[in-house]
């Protein structure tokens, strides 16, 4: 897939992400990531379900913590959906926020070990090696039916375009 030269700004600063864009209609490039209990997970362990894919910065960080909260509490309304949080922090990391947070709904997990997703999804930002904020939508046949990349990393996703495109899949809400 031809790769051009993508960016998002963090505070008005330029950083350049790596990867080629995902787009909607396009299979859903496989991962393999890490839960909190060190266990790796791939696409196809959720094959048959719809998925939202919501890719943060940091847990710790204001935007992406609200963002997962979000998340966890519209997981509530889905049957058939896996919600996925995916950053960089470490999965005990991952376990203490979900601890902290009461996060039982959505699972968290990091692509700390080779980026593979970040690159593959085109969201990794080489430096500072983190991930860009995003959210993408996989039906049950690992078909793309939702993309949102957002352009400055300390604003939120459009949640209600999001969970439209989700409940137009999943038929719950």
């Amino acid at each position: 897939m031809l790769q051009t030269k993508r960016t998002v700004t963090l505070k008005g600063k330029t950083l350049t992400l790596s990867g080629p864009e995902i787009k909607v209609g396009q299979k859903a490039p496989d991962f393999k990531l890490v839960a909190p209990d060190w266990q790796e997970v791939n696409l196809s362990d959720s094959k048959g379900k719809v998925r939202l894919l919501s890719v943060v910065h940091s847990l710790d960080t204001p935007v992406c913590d609200l963002q997962t909260q979000r998340f966890e509490t519209e997981a509530a309304k889905f049957k058939g959906v896996v919600i996925y949080t995916i950053s960089m922090d470490l999965p005990f990391a991952q376990a203490r926020y979900c601890g902290a947070r009461s996060i039982e709904r959505l699972k968290t997990l990091s692509d700390y070990r080779e980026a593979s997703f970040c690159r593959a999804y085109g969201v990794l930002i080489e430096d500072p090696r983190l991930p860009s904020r995003a959210i993408f939508i996989i039906d049950r046949d690992n078909t793309v039916r939702y993309v949102e990349y957002v352009p400055e990393l300390t604003q939120h996703p459009n949640y209600d375009k999001a969970l439209e495109a989700l409940s137009s899949l999943a038929g719950s809400r």
